[in-house]
Formats: C-alpha cells, structure tokens, sequence
C-alpha cells in the first residue's frame, strides 16, 4: 500500500551540513541528480527542490521541525512533488508559467520576487527553464541557491550551463548579469548550486561567489554551444 517507493539495495546516504542549519540532501535520480537543500529557520523551513522519496529523507525532515515552503527552482526539479506535499503538509512555490506541471496540486505561484522571511526570497531567472528560479537568503553573507539557473564546471567555477534542453540562453545570461547587479561581495558569499555538486570535491559549497561570478566572460559565453 504504501506511497515510499522501495528501499535501495545499497545503504543510504542521510543529508549532510553545508553551512549552519543548511543541510544538502544526496543527489536525487528523479530529478536527474539533482540537489535539493534543506534551510532551518525559525520562520519557518525551507526544502528547496525534491529529494528522494524516502522514509530516511522524510525522517530527516520531521526531526528538524518539518517543512513550510518548497521552492522547485526549475520545471526538472519538480520530482515527487505531489507525495512529498502530501506527507509534509508544505506549501509548495513554483514560477507561474511552470505551475500547470503540477495538475491538481495547491500551489503558490509568483512572477517577479516572493519575499517568504525577513532573510529569505524567492527571484525569477529565466534561461535554463522558463519558470527557473534561485533562493536567496542573506544569512551567513548572503547565500544564493542556484538550481540549474548557475552550476560548478569540472573546475568548480559557478558557470550557467548551456544544454540541448536550455529554455533561452541570452536570457540565462542577462540573469546572471542581473545577479551580479543586485548583489555585492559582500552580500553574496556562497552558491549552493543545485546539480554538478560532484565538480565542487567535497567543498560542499561555492564560496567567494560573487568574485566568482564577477570574473566570468558574459559576452564570451553567449557564444557558446549547446552541450548535447
């Protein structure tokens, strides 16, 4: 009867700290090894993206109080969605034009912004996926989880990633130039990028990231091609 699916073979893997109170959860094969985020916060928890469907994951999450809001930064990260709802009681966020993914679900949409804290926001960046999204939240010097909108290279670089399925990439572009012009280094100091967490070598974050950003080649890169 029940709605886990069944347990892997091999043991599981429990999510582990990136930063204080912000955990990382193993990258989840429904939403292509994606990597979803967990924030703990007194106003209220923060899932940012779907983990894997487990009874280990959603142990997890109860023991640290359960979860308010989940973000799906992009329409490939939307994963289990519906049974994670259904067993957290969450809310769940989702850019307005990739709401209809998610048939028969009570969701929040939002265009531009959503402010969800006093430390928390929500901002829409276009590209990877038309409803692609990023969390920002200013704790800690300013910590900007990414999705697919920006991801680590084989360097560990945050880059934007042009792929097959890439929605618009002048736009992905001009969003990342649009981060660099709303924050500083001194409010933006890690990504916490929602794929490619393999390339960062168990740093477990991109730190100094807005230097980091700062010192990619925008107009270099609106010339590169797709990767297949």
């Amino acid at each position: 009867m029940g709605s886990l699916p069944q347990q892997p073979s091999h043991p599981a893997k429990t999510p582990r700290p990136v930063l204080d109170r912000i955990f990382a959860f193993p990258p989840n094969r429904d939403t292509l090894g994606g990597t979803s985020y967990f924030i703990v916060r007194n106003e209220g928890n923060i899932l940012i993206d779907c983990p894997a469907l487990d009874q280990m994951n959603l142990d997890f999450l109860r023991s640290h109080g359960g979860v308010r809001w989940l973000l799906i930064t992009h329409r490939g990260a939307i994963g289990k969605t519906a049974e994670l709802q259904s067993a957290l009681g969450c809310e769940v966020l989702i850019q307005e034009q990739e709401a209809y993914l998610l048939p028969g679900l009570t969701v929040t949409t939002f265009n531009q912004e959503i402010i969800l804290s006093s430390t928390a926001q929500i901002i829409w960046t276009p590209g990877h996926s038309p409803g692609a999204s990023c969390l920002y939240d200013s704790e800690l010097g300013g910590v900007l989880f990414s999705g697919r909108h920006l991801v680590p290279n084989q360097q560990g670089e945050p880059v934007p990633l042009r792929t097959a399925k890439t929605f618009h990439w002048p736009r992905q572009i001009e969003n990342v130039q649009s981060l660099l012009e709303r924050f500083t280094p001194e409010t933006l100091e890690y990504i916490c990028p929602g794929a490619n967490t393999g390339f960062l070598r168990g740093k477990r974050v991109i730190d100094q990231a807005y230097k980091r950003l700062a010192a990619l080649d925008l107009p270099n890169l609106l010339q590169v091609q797709p990767i297949l």
